[in-house]
């Protein structure tokens, strides 16, 4: 930043058409950023931001929700206040941000409102992917009936960020877990984390799940594959079970059988957790996000970092998300 006090230069990445983010991304290295903004806004310095599904199912236009056009990626992120306009919040604060919030760039300006403030101390980077896959894992966990202690639940996807949250609140809450994944070098990784049992995604791992919980005994499934998948949890769950879906990875339906409604009273939910982040009243959400932090600062909940990137490394970032051998998050540090 530099400049006068009230504007300062600095740099992000915009895109002015929906399409492929190899395409349709720019970086702009020298963008006007304004000081003297709105009462209760918060001018924000972006340490780290995560590159999510989300943020490229925007880009391209598939999201739930389009932004209006120009705008700049970013639905996650942790950042230092510089310029403060609201009375929760000043100068030096350590913030994420829990709505989207522009965060592929070096500064943002938003509503004090739509920040939480971080305990002191915490790993920036960390602190940058704390909004949504950790929330959506205790969303999972708490938002759909309780989970005696050594009560069951069972996931698909089990090596993806969300279940790898869920294996590790879990193990903290005295949860016991099923995780399904697609390949068997995963199963001791998982099980160094916390998981109780890691099977692969098909026929014979369903019959290993089941023979484990003596039957249909699981109180929650976490579905974020569809299709066979998906069913398979839906088999394991015990009478009056939730099957949540969160997820759409496989790119197919989610089919329900008749029985499971009928004679097993299956319940069918879905999860977003940005409309609870919207809808649910601002203690419950900062309560959640107060515990998450604790555990993020105290090293009890990790999410693996793969890599970072400048934003003008833009390019080499997007190969990275498709290389095979990516193990984590890819992040901007601005």
């Amino acid at each position: 930043m530099e400049d006068d006090d009230s504007v300062a230069f600095g740099k992000e990445l915009v895109f002015r058409k929906f399409g492929n983010p190899r395409d349709v991304l720019e970086f702009e290295g020298d963008c006007l950023i304004s000081q003297a903004f709105d009462p209760g806004n918060v001018l924000v310095r972006i340490l780290a931001a995560p590159m999510n599904p989300a943020d490229l199912n925007i880009i391209e236009g598939t999201y739930g929700v389009r932004p209006p056009l120009p705008t700049t990626p970013g639905i996650e992120g942790c950042g230092v206040v510089e310029v403060s306009n609201s009375a929760d919040f000043e100068e030096g604060d350590c913030v994420i941000f829990l709505r989207r919030a522009s965060t592929w760039a070096s500064h943002t300006t938003v509503p004090g409102e739509s920040l939480f403030k971080l305990p002191a101390g915490i790993d920036p980077l960390q602190a940058a992917m704390l909004k949504v896959n950790p929330a959506t894992a205790w969303r999972l966990l708490h938002g759909f009936g309780e989970v005696e202690k050594g009560g069951w639940i069972v996931q698909n996807a089990g090596n993806s960020a969300v279940c790898r949250c869920v294996i590790q609140l879990a193990r903290d809450l005295g949860i016991r877990t099923i995780s399904f994944v697609r390949r068997p070098e995963l199963f001791e990784e998982l099980r160094q984390l916390g998981a109780d049992q890691v099977f692969l995604d098909d026929e014979t791992g369903y019959a290993s799940a089941k023979e484990v919980l003596g039957g249909a005994n699981a109180t929650l499934a976490f579905n974020a594959v569809g299709g066979d998948s998906a069913l398979r949890l839906m088999k394991l769950l015990r009478e009056n079970g939730s099957h949540i879906t969160y997820g759409a990875m496989g790119r197919k339906p989610l089919t329900v059988p008749n029985g499971l409604l009928i004679f097993r009273d299956i319940q069918v939910r879905g999860l977003w957790v940005s409309r609870w982040i919207e809808n649910a009243p601002r203690d419950e959400v900062h309560g959640v996000y107060e515990n998450l932090a604790a555990r993020v600062a105290a090293g009890t909940l990790v999410q693996h970092v793969d890599s970072t990137y400048p934003l003008e490394a833009y390019r080499d970032a997007l190969c990275r998300l498709e290389a095979p051998e990516r193990s984590g998050k890819v992040l901007f540090v601005p």
